[in-house]
């Protein structure tokens, strides 16, 4: 082989290696079970710089951004069985965003989110509130990725018509299902990943703006 057909040859050879090692860090979720996606879905906001969070005990791998905006920080730390979000000028407890709760063993987790909401809410509200699709009517979560899905819960008819009857139109609504339920004040949701294998699921709490954890890369392992 001449010298130069093998010069040619590792220049093509490197050529294809750049080219994968930059696909490669292409944002793009991944089907839960895989593995976290190799970046995030969407750019940092201003101030912001994205960064892996993992944690075994937790069970979570996400993608979260670390801040600095001047006299507050804000960065993410595991508090008991959550994701939390930390605010340097604060002297309160970190925000609880991500919770991780057990299934019980073989319990689907249709089956596990209905006893987990039940045992966080009161009984008169649980009888009168059914597991549904979460459906994101504002856009701002958009779509669950492949192999997730995410579950809320609505009132039914009879509990529908009795808080329409009480409502005041100058105020924003309790949520009509407690805390763990659908929220008219910002964006909450159960979330399952069946293909992961984990019997485990998690219950996110966007809020009103885009969060600064990545809602549509988390992974259960």
């Amino acid at each position: 082989m001449s010298i130069v057909r093998s010069m040619r040859i590792r220049v093509a050879l490197l050529a294809f290696a750049t080219l994968a090692a930059t696909a490669s860090t292409i944002a793009s979720p991944v089907p839960a079970g895989t593995g976290l996606a190799a970046a995030p879905s969407r750019p940092a906001e201003k101030g912001c710089k994205w960064e892996k969070f993992s944690d075994a005990k937790l069970g979570l791998d996400a993608w979260v951004q670390r801040c600095d905006f001047g006299k507050r920080k804000i960065d993410f730390v595991a508090v008991g069985s959550s994701l939390a979000q930390r605010y340097s000028d604060s002297t309160g407890a970190p925000e609880l965003v991500v919770a991780v709760l057990d299934l019980l063993p073989a319990e689907t987790p249709e089956h596990g989110i209905q006893r987990l909401f039940a045992a966080r809410t009161e009984k008169k509200l649980v009888a009168q509130c059914a597991l549904a699709p979460f459906r994101d009517a504002g856009g701002l979560v958009g779509k669950a990725p492949a192999g997730v899905k995410r579950y809320t819960f609505l009132p039914n008819a009879a509990l529908k018509k009795t808080l329409k009857a009480k409502a005041d139109p100058n105020d924003v609504p309790e949520p009509a299902c407690g805390a763990w339920g659908d929220d008219p004040d910002g964006i909450q949701y159960f979330e399952s990943q069946p293909a992961s294998g984990v019997q485990k699921v998690l219950f996110v709490r966007v809020g009103q703006d885009t969060p600064l954890f990545d809602e549509a890369t988390l992974r259960l392992r």
